[in-house]
This record gives C-alpha cells, structure tokens and sequence, in this order.
C-alpha cells in the first residue's frame, strides 16, 4: 500500500505492517476522543515515525497515487480529527 505523510512524501508499506499500526491507530483515536494532548502527539508521533520505519520511501519524482494519506507531525487534534474515518486514520 502507498501512504503519504502529509508534508514529507510517501512511502510503500507491506500489508503485514498494518496489524502494528492499527494499535497505534486505536491508541491515537482514544486520545483524541478523551481530549488528551499529550498522549496524541505522543502517539502521532509513534505512528508516523513506524510508518516511516516500516515503509520503502518512493522517490520524489514518483506519481503514485497515495492509497492512505496520514497528518504531518505538527497536525493539531482538530486538523487530525478531521481526517478521521469510523476506524480511525488507518482502515481496518
């Protein structure tokens, strides 16, 4: 799957990863939900930084449609709210 990180590029993730940042994922919602700040950017930043840990990064140049799109690292919790579906910001 192609994710992009909003600010930075995309990176190809292998499906098997999906099972790791899905709890980051549930983590993430339930900090939002319960309005804690601290915990959010903690989390955000453990997503994000696993994502970037797990995937292959695409070159700059390429034009691959972006399958997921994940917030920046300085996303506040009303932008990354937005971006939120029923399952969070990962599906599944």
């Amino acid at each position: 799957m192609i994710v992009r990180i909003m600010g930075e590029g995309q990176v190809k993730l292998d499906n098997a990863h999906f099972t790791e940042l899905n709890k980051l994922d549930d983590e993430l919602l339930a900090e939002m939900e319960s309005g804690d700040e601290e915990g959010f950017r903690r989390t955000l930043g453990a997503l994000l930084a696993a994502v970037r840990r797990l995937g292959a990064p695409l070159p700059d140049d390429a034009l691959e449609p972006s399958e997921l799109i994940l917030p920046s690292p300085e996303a506040t919790l009303e932008e990354v709210r937005e971006m939120l579906s029923e399952d969070g910001l990962i599906p599944g």
